[in-house]
C-alpha cells in the first residue's frame, strides 16, 4: 500500500549537489518508510555526510528536490533531529551540557522567549537517558568524546522528532558508549521513529540496521538489510577499495545474493 506523502518521513527525488561546480552526488532517488533504523554507507568522498546536509538545506542543490512528511524541509524542520559530526563542533565554546540540551528545544519556542520548567525537565529526561545527567553543568568541552556524542544525542532526543538524521555517531567513542547509542536508536524505533545514520564500519552494519543505503555520490542500492548487504551490493558500492573487507562481509554470511 503506498501511504500519503505527509507519512513518508522522507522523500528525495533527482537530488544532485556539488562543490564549487564539481559533483558529489547525482541524482538521488528515494522514499524513505517510516519506523526504521537505516545505514547510510559507503567509502569515504562517497557523499554521505552530504547527503545529510543537503536534506537540512546547509547546501544547496544543483537539481532535484527534498520533501519531509510531505513538506519542504523548512516548513517542518520541527519534525526532524539532527546530530553532526563531532568534528564539526566547536568544543571550546562556553556553554555547558545542560545549555547544550536545551538548545534541542529552541524549535518550540517563540521568538525571545526562554526555555520554561517544562522544556528543562525535558532536557533532564534526555540526559538521563544517555546517563549524562550528572554532568548537567560540566563545561562541554572538558567531556570525552564519548560523553560530548551522548549529549548531543540528548539533543536531539529533546527536539522531540519523528525524523532522526545522524552524522557518523559512533565515530570515536568506547565500546560501552556505541552499545547505548544503538540501544537508545533501537528505542526510538520501537516508538514509531524514523532514523538515518551515516555509518562507517561495515562490521557491524548487518546487525544494527534494518534497512541500508548503500552510496557512491550515486544511489547504488536501498533497501533491506538482507536484500542490500551483499557482496554484489558492496563490490559495486566500494570498488577496489572492498578487497581487505571481503572476509567480513563472508564472515558475516553475506556473501549470498
Amino acid at each position: 500500500m503506498t501511504l500519503p506523502l505527509s507519512d513518508v518521513p522522507l522523500e528525495v527525488h533527482d537530488m544532485s549537489v556539488a562543490y564549487h561546480q564539481k559533483p558529489v552526488l547525482y541524482g538521488i532517488d528515494l522514499a524513505v518508510p517510516a519506523g526504521n533504523l537505516i545505514g547510510i554507507v559507503g567509502p569515504n568522498g562517497a557523499g554521505k555526510s552530504t547527503f545529510i546536509k543537503a536534506i537540512m538545506g546547509l547546501l544547496p542543490l544543483s537539481s532535484g528536490w527534498v520533501k519531509v512528511f510531505g513538506k519542504p524541509y523548512a516548513e517542518n524542520c520541527r519534525r526532524v533531529g539532527y546530530v553532526p559530526q563531532r568534528e564539526s563542533v566547536d568544543w571550546d565554546f562556553p556553554v555547558n551540557v545542560m545549555d547544550v540540551v536545551l538548545m534541542g528545544r529552541y524549535g518550540r519556542l517563540r521568538l525571545g522567549q526562554r526555555p520554561s520548567r517544562q522544556d528543562h525537565d525535558v532536557a533532564r529526561e534526555c540526559l538521563e537517558k544517555v546517563h549524562m545527567l550528572p554532568y548537567a553543568k560540566r563545561q562541554i568541552g572538558n567531556l570525552s568524546g564519548g560523553q560530548q556524542q551522548r549529549v548531543f544525542l540528548a539533543r536531539a532526543l529533546a527536539q522531540e522528532s519523528d525524523l532522526y538524521l545522524m552524522d557518523e555517531p559512533f565515530v570515536g567513542v568506547d565500546a560501552a558508549t556505541e552499545s547505548a547509542i544503538i540501544t537508545l536508536l533501537r528505542e526510538l524505533k520501537t516508538r514509531g521513529k524514523t532514523v538515518l545514520v551515516v555509518h562507517h564500519d561495515l562490521s557491524s552494519a548487518r546487525d544494527y540496521f534494518d534497512m541500508l543505503m548503500l552510496l557512491n555520490m550515486r544511489l547504488v542500492a536501498f533497501g533491506p538489510t538482507p536484500e542490500v548487504f551483499t557482496s554484489e551490493m558492496l563490490q559495486t558500492t566500494y570498488g577496489g577499495r572492498l578487497t581487505i573487507l571481503s572476509e567480513v562481509v563472508e564472515t558475516l554470511g553475506g556473501g549470498t545474493k
